[in-house]
């Protein structure tokens, strides 16, 4: 689901970051609300739980790959603001790092995966969760508001690759950016989702909220005093992640490219809709590239799995350490606000 560059116009880039922009400030002022400092570093650990979940490729119909993402979790553990800006720097590092997602389609990715899942996840989480009390009702809250949201992320991406073609084009008729239309795009897209990866974004959520309640129900917004004080610890979600960390070579075993992935030097030749496409879109060879620090999580010189291994902990040690820095940030921020709750207490 991350979208490669030029795959989308400059234009289209430039109108998805225009709209993520409140969409990241409004995030930022709520995150400043909601989260206190002592849990900031805990963004940071749900942000790793995404970032690592994304390395978990599966094969999908068709001989492509997909991924969980882990945004509904997020937005369930901390909220949908918190797991919008997680999300975002976790991308933000795939993209800069790894080459994994563009950089002008940075707007675009965060716009399905930051914004439309996490939030859409949440929303669909909060209304079934009104009607049970359970936690049984809970986790299939979670695993339904995460199907859908996977799914709605996935069906932006399409039509945001799909319209590609239909927009920019050469006089005699050649795409000049993704050449696939709704009519490939969205069936592409939505069948893997709707059938492999959607339920791999359900196992995942489930299995780690379900995890959380047993361990450390405490960090959870609607924990109890007395679970808040039991439980809250964020050593099993440590040891957890240091599991998932140790365990990603297994993404290694889904063979094949994520549809709309593929590279500049293969894409004339990939057959989508029953035909190769005989040509590679201009936009894609005289487009912007960035050379990643380590492509595809590799480390030259080392197996696959041993670079695979050592890219997800630089990734999520980065992620901790930058939600650390945020959070020695923030005190005079968070000091203020409680005054300023507390002096409208005492009036």
């Amino acid at each position: 689901m991350h979208i490669p560059e030029n795959y989308l116009s400059p234009q289209t880039c430039a109108v998805m970051t225009a709209v993520m922009i409140p969409v990241w400030v409004h995030a930022v002022k709520k995150i400043k609300v909601e989260i206190p400092k002592s849990k900031m570093p805990l963004m940071g650990v749900a942000a790793a739980f995404s970032f690592v979940a994304m390395m978990f490729n599966v094969p999908l119909p068709g001989g492509t790959t997909g991924h969980a993402v882990g945004g509904t979790l997020i937005a369930l553990l901390l909220g949908p603001n918190a797991a919008c800006i997680s999300v975002t720097i976790a991308l933000l590092i795939q993209a800069l790092l790894f080459g994994d997602g563009g950089i002008l389609a940075f707007g675009a990715n965060c716009f399905n995966m930051a914004f439309v899942l996490p939030y859409l996840g949440y929303a669909i989480y909060s209304l079934i969760r009104s009607r049970t009390s359970s936690e049984k009702g809970r986790l299939v809250a979670a695993g339904v508001g995460s199907y859908i949201g996977i799914n709605a992320a996935a069906f932006c991406a399409a039509v945001e690759f799909g319209i590609q073609p239909a927009l920019f084009h050469t006089a005699s008729g050649q795409a000049l950016y993704c050449p696939y239309g709704l009519n490939i795009a969205i069936p592409a897209m939505m069948l893997g989702h709707l059938t492999i990866a959607g339920i791999v974004e359900v196992i995942f959520t489930v299995a780690v909220l379900a995890y959380v309640l047993r361990t450390s129900p405490g960090i959870l917004p609607d924990a109890s005093h007395e679970q808040t004080a039991k439980k809250a610890g964020v050593k099993p979600l440590a040891i957890l992640l240091v599991a998932l960390i140790c365990a990603v070579p297994l993404g290694l075993l889904a063979t094949g490219t994520a549809w709309g992935e593929w590279g500049a030097d293969e894409i004339a030749s990939v057959v989508s809709g029953g035909k190769a496409l005989g040509y590679t879109p201009a936009g894609m060879t005289q487009g912007f590239s960035l050379e990643a620090l380590l492509p595809d999580y590799s480390i030259a010189g080392l197996p696959d799995a041993v670079g695979y291994i050592l890219s997800a902990l630089i990734g999520v040690l980065l992620l901790i350490i930058i939600f650390r820095i945020i959070a020695a940030s923030m005190k005079e921020t968070v000091d203020f606000h409680k005054k300023k709750v507390s002096g409208a207490s005492a009036d």
